[in-house]
């Protein structure tokens, strides 16, 4: 027999960016680490933050584990940010992360890491149209499992359906996603966002029918073209706003939602 019943699946605050710090099975988790001041990275392609954070990473309290969806890019990891890694015991990313970070740990697609109550997965992500990763790179996104606690799924800079598709035959019964949403665009791929805009965001959701929707990444730099309102507004429209959370900034804040018990 099952049954549902509502229940807080994280305490999640957005700091800013793709930075959101969420708890999870007594650990707290932090995603892409950016605590910089506004200003402009060139890195062949300028980006330019317009906000900084709304905390800093003394605020948060003690960090057990990093997701970090890839390093090469400042608007997912900055100055501030690599101060933040030094200081966490478990940072996990992808191998080129690996190779240029001291003591990241590179997870290849489907590669799991036991982090003893908490099984952490490395998932596909795409930054971008099919066969981008010549210009921007190898990314990766994770799926968090443990006993007793929601299934967790964080996207990275991810821009591709078809690779949330194939998550989640993989893994049935996602509870929580945490989406990079903001339809980042820098120019280099004209019909294409390098991470979800409003519309693939909810044609995720279809695919994740039971999870609730955390969208991050979707503000603070001058390259997202679909603002937090514009994934709200295509939520409602799609008759799912009790579906999506949006976190305040700075705020620790409940997300609840409806659980599945066998």
């Amino acid at each position: 027999m099952t049954t549902t019943t509502d229940d807080v699946l994280t305490t999640a605050t957005f700091v800013g960016g793709p930075t959101i710090a969420f708890t999870y099975a007594g650990r707290t988790f932090l995603t892409d680490p950016t605590f910089d001041q506004p200003g402009d990275y060139d890195n062949g392609v300028t980006l330019r933050k317009l906000v900084g954070p709304a905390l800093q990473p003394e605020a948060l309290g003690p960090i057990d584990v990093v997701l970090l969806s890839h390093d090469q890019h400042a608007d997912n990891l900055d100055h501030a940010g690599r101060d933040v890694l030094a200081r966490v015991p478990v940072v996990l990313s992808t191998p080129d992360a690996a190779a240029r970070i001291t003591g990241v740990r590179g997870l290849e697609p489907w590669e799991q890491v036991d982090l003893g109550d908490v099984v952490v997965t490395a998932v596909p992500a795409r930054h971008g149209p099919e066969g981008a990763e010549a210009l921007t790179g190898h990314v990766t996104g994770f799926v968090l499992e443990a006993t007793g606690e929601p299934t967790v799924y964080v996207s990275g800079d991810n821009a591709s359906i078809d690779v949330v598709a194939a998550i989640a035959r993989r893994f049935g019964g996602i509870e929580l996603a945490l989406l990079f949403v903001g339809g980042a665009d820098v120019g280099r791929f004209p019909d294409e966002p390098l991470t979800l805009d409003a519309a693939r965001a909810s044609a995720v959701a279809d695919l994740l029918v039971e999870a609730v929707v955390v969208p991050v990444h979707h503000s603070d730099w001058a390259h997202f073209v679909d603002p937090v309102s514009a994934v709200v507004d295509r939520f409602a429209r799609a008759g799912r706003a009790d579906r999506l959370v949006v976190v305040p900034r700075g705020v620790p804040t409940e997300v609840r939602g409806r659980r599945r018990l066998t």
